[in-house]
């Protein structure tokens, strides 16, 4: 992944409904939501979903598909592993990234 589609996803997450738009469907797994169900789940107005859902879609973090009259969203899993790939890329110089034990007082 560039850094300018790891800027473009991350901004695309730096929203509080986006971003739980997004983990809901991360959780729902390769079948997706359909919008209606995505919408009664977050609690928004069916427009407001329809911009969100088209933001996190720009950005290529989601898939839709039309079965019927119905649209149903899928997190982009390819997507989102290339930006923690990117993210974590060369994480800690190369080092394990093992969290640093810290000495625990003891009560006196």
């Amino acid at each position: 992944m560039e850094q300018k589609n790891a800027v473009e996803s991350l901004g695309a997450l730096a929203q509080d409904s986006r971003l739980h738009v997004y983990r809901l469907l991360v959780q729902a797994g390769a079948e997706g939501l359909a919008a209606s169900d995505i919408a009664e789940r977050v609690g928004i107005a069916a427009n407001t979903l329809s911009f969100h859902l088209k933001t996190l879609s720009h950005a290529d973090l989601i898939h839709s598909r039309q079965e019927g009259r119905f649209i149903y969203y899928s997190a982009n899993y390819g997507q989102m592993n290339a930006l923690i790939g990117f993210l974590t890329d060369n994480c800690c110089g190369g080092r394990s990234c093992k969290p640093v034990a810290t000495a625990r007082r003891r009560a006196g």
